[in-house]
């Protein structure tokens, strides 16, 4: 399998705007540039891109873990919390926070937790970010 994103920036690195599209179309020529990235004004930008294909993925990888244990999630909600620090060389993505809620018919409090942290250590976002990567997991009902 093999997908791709693309961008496209013009101007400089304050003044510069950039236009970011993925294949399938979901995004399309939607806006970021420096302000979107540093100065919290309307546009995306990359951390933020970042945060929801890894929640998308973990939720994903757990939701595969599930039925291995033979569960099946009724709702998951995943917020990925991604922090980008400056550093003496530059930027770095240093640590992404999931915070997971789910609701899963009966699932134990143990079981969930170990099938968490495997769907963590285990999705291939996760595999990828070199960030310290934490799990705040719930279950609701």
């Amino acid at each position: 399998m093999s997908t791709y994103g693309s961008a496209i920036w013009s101007g400089g690195i304050k003044d510069g705007k950039g236009a970011i599209s993925t294949k399938s179309g979901a995004l399309k020529d939607y806006p970021y540039g420096f302000a979107s990235r540093f100065e919290g004004k309307q546009g995306s930008n990359p951390e933020e891109l970042i945060g929801a294909a890894h929640a998308a993925c973990f939720t994903m990888a757990l939701s595969l873990i599930l039925g291995e244990a033979k569960l099946t999630a009724e709702k998951m909600e995943t917020k990925a919390d991604v922090t980008l620090e400056k550093q003496a060389d530059g930027y770095a993505i240093t640590a992404v926070h999931l915070t997971l809620r789910a609701k899963i018919p009966g699932a134990d409090d143990k079981t969930f937790q170990d099938c968490a942290a495997k769907a963590k250590a285990g999705c291939p976002v996760s595999k990828l970010l070199k960030a310290n990567i934490t799990l705040d997991a719930k279950l609701d009902g």
